[in-house]
């Protein structure tokens, strides 16, 4: 009965030794990699931002996460001069409280909630931008899976116009 379970033992023992030797970078230096492409393309797309100039908008933003129901959404936001003018739940045109909203309130502000993310190191974070304007159009920060992370959806994106109003 030994002679199989050495024989066993010492099959195991020498695909082991012929097994290839992989080299795995430690946590820290991808993470790093990840912070300096997060923070490359967070700074590539507000100077796309900023080189349009666009301070008369409006979006519809929706958030998935175990939180309020206004914080969810979708809520439409519009933007004069820079300034948030107004934020409303889409679904029933009632307002929403702005201060529970502070950091999606404005694109440059999303671009903040974006750059304070990564300089905080501790969340996972992905972005994706528009193409053409720069400004985000996800944003997904934490594990939304283990109820300690939020998705951000920026969607029907329009510059307005003075004069303009949004069509609801």
């Amino acid at each position: 009965m030994r002679l199989p379970i050495s024989i066993g033992a010492i099959l195991v023992g020498s695909l082991s030794l012929n097994a290839p030797v992989m080299s795995v970078p430690p946590t820290h230096g991808a993470k790093a990699e990840i912070t300096n492409s997060n923070l490359t393309q967070l700074t590539i797309n507000r100077q796309l931002w900023n080189q349009k100039k666009i301070k008369n908008y409006s979006y519809k933003l929706s958030n998935n996460c175990f939180c309020l129901p206004d914080f969810r959404g979708p809520l439409i936001i519009e933007v004069r001069d820079g300034i948030t003018k107004s934020i409303t739940n889409a679904q029933t045109g009632k307002p929403v409280d702005s201060k529970l909203l502070g950091q999606y309130s404005t694109i440059p502000k999303l671009f903040n909630l974006i750059r304070n993310t990564i300089n905080s190191g501790e969340s996972e974070l992905t972005v994706v931008y528009n193409p053409q304007l720069g400004y985000p159009t996800q944003i997904n920060i934490g594990n939304l899976a283990a109820d300690a992370g939020i998705f951000t959806t920026i969607s029907n994106f329009e510059v307005l116009h003075h004069g303009s109003y949004i069509k609801r």
